[in-house]
């Protein structure tokens, strides 16, 4: 009878990652990014999308919204789970050398290239640092399900990890999950202005600004007929209750 292969640490790890940047319902063994981790782990695709749903079984806001994993996560699985699932940015970090080292190609490159007038260090600090910020967009829309959360535009080059505590602001939720929104690039740029806001139950606020006295028909759909409207909730990564209080108190134009 042939033993059942263990997982290592770095495999935990990058299957983690994936998990954090999938969408529940692509979970499943024919998701393309799924067989390509499985060819190169030498593993079945069928394994590594259980491991998946293992991590799902794990997350308290997968539960509450009433989706259940397998229930066949491991001691192994949840400390790998307990150790990142609350710091997104050292998961992300941890992905990309786990990545190479089990030479696991990444799925999607970083756009822009690393400047060649400065040294190996510093190309490879900046590389790291547009993993991040990419894993933390890739992360944001699968939350949301590659869909605006106010329009539900479902074209993800339309689409922004809009953050709710701008980047300037706060260094520490620069990478969280918790901190971003997926909002279509319209949206985006009504709620980084202050134009758009959210109240305590993520309905939307309008800003006196967008009353137009001859508003175009888009500008009336878009931005006026969407106050009150309740923010499509996302199945993990819900907005942080103090970040949408402190964008509705700093930068919203009330």
């Amino acid at each position: 009878m042939t033993r059942r292969r263990r997982w290592t640490r770095d495999e935990l790890i990058v299957a983690l990652e994936l998990y954090c940047r999938t969408p529940f319902g692509r979970m499943h063994r024919s998701n393309p990014e799924i067989v390509r981790l499985a060819e190169a782990l030498g593993r079945s695709p069928s394994s590594v999308a259980m491991k998946l749903c293992n991590f799902a079984s794990l997350d308290p806001a997968e539960r509450l919204r009433g989706i259940r994993g397998l229930r066949g996560a491991s001691r192994a699985d949840a400390s790998i789970f307990e150790e990142y699932s609350t710091d997104l940015a050292s998961l992300a970090r941890a992905g990309a050398e786990a990545r190479a080292r089990l030479g696991v190609e990444e799925v999607e490159e970083p756009e822009g290239d690393a400047p060649d007038t400065v040294g190996a260090t510093e190309v490879e600090r900046t590389v790291m640092a547009r993993r991040v910020q990419w894993f933390f967009r890739a992360s944001v829309l699968a939350a949301y399900d590659m869909t605006c959360a106010i329009s539900g535009i479902g074209v993800p080059e339309l689409l922004v990890a809009s953050h709710i505590v701008p980047w300037s602001q706060d260094e520490t939720r620069r990478l969280d999950p918790r901190n971003g929104i997926a909002l279509s690039a319209l949206h985006d740029r009504a709620f980084d202005r202050g134009l758009i806001a959210l109240d305590d139950d993520l309905r939307v606020l309008v800003s006196a600004r967008l009353r137009s006295r001859r508003p175009s028909s888009i500008h009336r759909v878009s931005l006026l007929e969407i106050e009150g409207q309740p923010l499509r909730p996302p199945t993990r990564f819900a907005p942080d209750p103090e970040a949408i209080r402190w964008h509705r108190e700093h930068v919203f134009v009330g």
